[in-house]
């Protein structure tokens, strides 16, 4: 298989997954080295293909997302708080896309989380400490944003709500 009708089958298995598929899924399907399909993810990018790079993997953005409401929460909480936090965002009906925070150095920092429910949530908390790896908002005192997407406007205004009873969600300027 040439590489344009292997870049072809990577698009249609992403516009049909319900799941990320890895680098090194793809690469093992296609009988390909990784770095090629990093290099495949890379050209259709170049295309105009809406291909995200999650920590579970790549994932297209389709339709369901040009139809949802999305907003960015300013969150300060210690790691033990972690969990709580995006449990409250899942268990109302929301998604977390991602987390950025805003480095003295080195600017806006963001990884893309794509995190939608509990099973998620421990999966990402497993990861993290078990590399022993530090989140990012702990090179910003614990403060971070998450863009946040949810079906409906309500979900949204739920979160906030849940969030800013247990006094993870700031305002500008605290």
């Amino acid at each position: 298989m040439d590489g344009a009708e292997r870049r072809k089958k990577i698009i249609e298995l992403l516009e049909k997954g319900a799941e990320p598929y890895s680098g090194t899924a793809l690469a093992r399907k296609f009988g390909v080295s990784r770095q090629v399909i990093v290099q495949d993810i890379a050209l259709l990018r170049a295309t105009d293909k809406n291909i995200l790079s999650t920590n579970k993997g790549y994932i297209i953005f389709g339709e369901k997302e040009k139809n949802s409401c999305k907003r960015i929460v300013f969150i300060k909480h210690t790691d033990g708080q972690m969990k709580d936090e995006m449990y409250t965002i899942v268990d109302a009906g929301a998604r977390i896309l991602d987390v950025i925070v805003e480095h003295e150095v080195y600017g806006q920092i963001a990884a893309d989380l794509m995190i939608t429910s509990r099973k998620d949530v421990d999966d990402f908390m497993r990861r993290i400490f078990a590399v022993k790896g530090k989140p990012l908002k702990e090179l910003t005192g614990d403060e971070h944003y998450h863009t946040i997407e949810a079906d409906r406007e309500e979900i949204l205004d739920e979160v906030e709500r849940g969030l800013k009873e247990k006094g993870y969600l700031l305002t500008l300027g605290e």
